[in-house]
């Protein structure tokens, strides 16, 4: 499989990677998953220590352990738990992160983490300040490098702007190209690598997502994803299957180093990796695409 730089660090990803969040709390089935990925050349993880709880990242830890040293491993942090309150709140500030990863190492099993992310922010945040944990995190070995995870294109141009991250975690795909106009330019501008999640839209763009367009997406009513999926499936697409179609779009501007589609089975996964050994999209069918497609924007989130 093509593996890319991430951003200014020398890590080397494979351009498809396992979004893990999807992996379920079935202990065995999951590892299994895991395992069959880094045969299929994947070697890019992402977790989270609030995905199931940290028990997300205790399955991957445990799965990768034997050949830590085949993967890059990236885990995420900011929503802390409260005692004797429902869900989570958002924190990060530097004590927050300087003693979260402790746990999220713990969890993983290792001695340091690859890439660790701000999984979210605001501007009302410490910028400086979580930026200062991440930095000292990184001087104490704990990370190799750092990103954040973000929709919101004011929060990313802070931290391109005052940061050494390597990366930005997006949603990103043919239903949802609201980077195009803000981040991508930006972030390649910077050297900073795009981690694309959604690529399928919720699985919207697979050969089985017809009953999943029911519900609309993002700015796309009902009727209008199931119309834009119809036209791509009648585009000649050089015998790429839709969901090979949607992960190479994702991963079709320069700024974009993986696409980080989840999967539950073997099959999936299977689908997933068929897509970073097909050929990228021509420029006549990314101008297809993007035709029939729309360049949604950024409104909310900012």
């Amino acid at each position: 499989m093509r593996k890319n730089q991430l951003g200014s660090s020398d890590l080397l990803v494979s351009e498809i990677g396992l979004g893990c969040m999807s992996l379920g709390t079935d202990k065995q089935a999951a590892m299994r998953l895991v395992e069959q990925a880094l045969e299929l050349g994947v070697n890019f993880f992402d977790t989270a220590d609030l995905y199931d709880d940290g028990l997300n990242e205790s399955i991957v830890g445990e799965a990768i352990r034997s050949r830590r040293q085949d993967v890059v491993l990236a885990t995420k942090v900011g929503n802390r738990r409260v005692p004797g309150q429902e869900g989570w709140v958002w924190d990060p500030s530097k004590a927050y992160i300087k003693d979260s990863v402790k746990g999220s190492l713990q969890r993983l099993q290792t001695d340091y983490i690859d890439l660790y992310q701000l999984h979210g922010g605001t501007l009302d945040d410490p910028i400086d300040e979580t930026i200062e944990a991440f930095e000292e995190l990184k001087q104490e070995g704990l990370i190799r490098y750092y990103g954040i995870s973000s929709i919101r294109p004011n929060v990313i141009r802070e931290y391109a702007k005052r940061s050494n991250m390597v990366s930005v975690m997006s949603q990103y795909s043919i239903l949802d190209r609201r980077p195009e106009e803000e981040v991508l330019p930006l972030l390649a501008e910077k050297g900073i690598s795009l981690i694309a999640r959604g690529p399928v839209a919720k699985g919207i763009l697979t050969g089985n997502g017809r009953a999943k367009a029911d519900k609309g997406y993002l700015d796309y009513g009902k009727d209008e994803a199931i119309h834009v999926r119809e036209q791509l499936l009648e585009l000649d697409l050089q015998e790429r299957s839709l969901s090979q179609s949607a992960i190479r779009y994702a991963l079709s501007p320069p700024a974009v180093a993986i696409a980080i589609p989840g999967a539950s089975s073997f099959e999936q996964l299977r689908l997933n990796v068929e897509a970073g050994n097909a050929a990228p999209l021509s420029d006549l069918e990314l101008e297809a695409i993007r035709r029939i497609s729309r360049a949604n924007r950024y409104e909310q989130h900012r």
